[in-house]
């Protein structure tokens, strides 16, 4: 799986404004087999009792890896951004509890409903959602993806929805989903330009993005924090978009898709001369590399899911997103 680790462009932060292998399937006619070759055809993407035992082995690996604090336990099950988000907790959870956790509370996952499109070529994927006891009345959605058929199903994106958030879906007759290109022109953003949208609106600002938690008010929490008394907070925003961190989307009922993408960020922490820095929390002294005297650089993986409708039919609505700590240096 395809992963970037450590922080980068530190340097730059003291000078600007921070922060396919083929399926085949073989069907016998009367005049022999036929081979169909998956990165062709437009097949659907899993089965619906695929997906279920996709949501279930993650789950039951999330809860052991969650109680020993160990990521290696869920390691074939996850990948990309939460994969990051994951690792990076729980290796700041065991190095302030080597032991685990002995009083976790498993998750337990319920109404599971299953979004599967059908499409051709690599990485096949779908999305599942459902109701947890964790995180209040929210729904936890998830996507599965994985590149070939050797390999496990992993959840790439997870993010909590208000039940409401949840779009309809366009299916076909048979109930599959539609995939939506990477660089779909009919859309307000293309999935392949949302991650970079986003990073340049929460620098600059904009109307693309509607207001709310994850836009505007971001921002400006961020304009609040950017300069207090002996402190000053820098950003720098990124797009991520390679590999297990692409774009990914799905056709709704009224047109538009619902994009789950990655963004990737860094926040740096400036004390004025005469004063010092500590880490905030233990998590963080546990991620961090180097000796907090007067700065502190935290590099932050996001993964978000945004509501993304036709060209001309409104603005992009970020309806969740989930983030973590992934490293830290200090100097």
């Amino acid at each position: 799986m395809s992963r970037e680790r450590g922080p980068r462009r530190l340097r730059r932060l003291d000078r600007s404004v921070l922060i396919a292998a083929s399926v085949t399937a073989l069907s016998l006619t009367a005049s022999g087999c036929v081979v169909v070759h998956g990165e062709r055809e437009i097949l659907p993407s899993a089965t619906k009792a695929e997906a279920a035992k996709a949501l279930q082995q993650f789950t039951t690996a999330y809860n052991k890896a969650e109680k020993a604090y160990d990521i290696s336990l869920e390691a074939d099950h996850v990948s990309g951004a939460l994969s990051d988000i994951l690792e990076a907790r729980l290796k700041a959870s065991k190095a302030t509890s080597p032991g685990g956790n002995p009083s976790y509370t498993p998750l337990e996952l319920s109404d599971a409903k299953f979004t599967i499109p059908k499409k051709a070529g690599w990485p096949r994927w779908f999305v599942a959602d459902a109701a947890a006891n964790k995180g209040g009345s929210a729904r936890w959605v998830f996507v599965f993806s994985r590149n070939s058929l050797s390999e496990p199903w992993e959840a790439t994106y997870l993010t909590l929805m208000a039940p409401g958030d949840v779009p309809k879906f366009r299916t076909d007759k048979d109930g599959w989903a539609e995939a939506v290109p990477a660089n779909s022109a009919e859309l307000a953003v293309a999935p392949a330009d949302l991650s970079k949208a986003y990073a340049n609106y929460l620098k600059n600002g904009g109307n693309t993005f509607a207001d709310g938690l994850n836009t505007s008010k971001w921002r400006a929490d961020r304009a609040k924090e950017a300069k207090k008394p002996g402190l000053v907070r820098q950003y720098i925003d990124e797009p991520r978009t390679n590999g297990d961190y692409a774009p990914l989307a799905l056709r709704t009922a009224d047109g538009g898709a619902l994009v789950f993408f990655t963004t990737h960020h860094f926040e740096k922490q400036t004390a004025y001369t005469g004063t010092t820095l500590v880490a905030p929390n233990k998590a963080v002294e546990a991620l961090t590399e180097g000796e907090i005297k007067q700065s502190l650089t935290m590099e932050i993986v996001s993964n978000e899911a945004a509501l993304t409708p036709k060209k001309g039919a409104g603005k992009v609505d970020v309806l969740g997103r989930i983030q973590g700590l992934t490293s830290a240096k200090g100097e």
